[in-house]
């Protein structure tokens, strides 16, 4: 009896967790820097908002001002990185996984924005599958991307680095390796609002 209660218990906090994935958001409690948003349209504080894909997710501007996270991760070519590579001009960060429903609905998205806005912004995602490039080469050849690619985290440090314990999550750095914002869940990066998010960065180069 004991063992069928602990197994009961284990099957519940799994599925938990993957209804919080699968919906692609994130409760982080009473963080007043927080909005919710959903299609590109900014809604009241606190409310959460589901739309037909599920594209859900939570405006965090509390860490603005911040270093990048220093952790290193794998290049396709399978050499060591990290952001700090990247300063020059604006990056945006995205760790995502194979087996996350939203972080695949973002992908031809933040490949569209990679392409538009290549000469103003690099886009990098980087997956946190623990099995690399051995999940993720497979996905970005099926995907076949224009400007994304397969960076990969094997260790999970950004993941851990960034603190959000879910996946999407993208942080938007400036030119100087500053944090901007991060939005938690999954976004419409071709809607109006995240241009709108973007431009303020965008522009001061």
């Amino acid at each position: 009896m004991i063992l069928e209660f602990f197994v009961t218990l284990v099957m519940r906090t799994v599925l938990s967790v993957i209804l919080l994935v699968s919906l692609g958001a994130c409760d982080r409690g009473s963080d007043e820097a927080g909005q919710e948003f959903a299609d590109g349209e900014m809604q009241e504080e606190g409310e959460t908002i589901e739309s037909g894909q599920g594209m859900v997710g939570k405006l965090d501007i509390s860490q603005r001002g911040t270093a990048m996270v220093d952790t290193s991760f794998q290049a396709p070519d399978g050499s060591p990185v990290q952001l700090s590579d990247f300063t020059g001009k604006p990056l945006l960060v995205n760790i995502w996984a194979t087996w996350c429903a939203p972080c695949i609905v973002e992908m031809p998205m933040l490949d569209t924005l990679a392409a538009r806005e290549k000469d103003r912004l690099k886009v990098l995602v980087v997956s946190q599958d623990i099995q690399g490039t051995e999940k993720v080469v497979p996905f970005f050849e099926r995907g076949n991307f224009q400007e994304l690619e397969p960076y990969v985290d094997p260790e999970n440090g950004l993941s851990f680095g960034f603190g959000s314990g879910l996946m999407p999550t993208t942080v938007l750095y400036d030119a100087q390796g500053k944090e901007v914002w991060r939005v938690i869940g999954a976004m419409d990066w071709d809607g109006a609002k995240a241009a709108a998010l973007l431009e303020d960065t965008l522009s001061e180069g």
